[in-house]
């Protein structure tokens, strides 16, 4: 009396495994670093140069950085006064 066994026939069929927890949280991390990325390269055609030329931008200001003399600070303090 009161079988339901006929009713569920085909919902084990219908039944979506879910994943484990690690494979769902590294699925949504590819997602946010894919939806960052076309946020960041949103109207550029060629991302991938933008990253070279800004990279190579980077190199030539550390090579400025340390070619630079540190010791004054940066700035160089002049006066043209002459005493008559």
């Amino acid at each position: 009396m009161g079988m339901c066994l006929p009713c569920l026939g085909g919902a084990a069929d219908d039944v979506v495994a879910t994943p484990d927890p690690e494979t769902k949280r590294r699925q949504l991390a590819e997602a946010a670093e894919k939806r960052q990325k076309e946020i960041t390269y949103r109207g550029i055609k060629n991302p991938e140069a933008v990253e070279r030329k800004k990279k190579k931008q980077e190199e030539m200001d550390k090579q400025t950085m340390s070619t630079s003399p540190s010791a004054g600070g940066g700035l160089k303090w002049v006066t043209n006064f002459r005493y008559y």
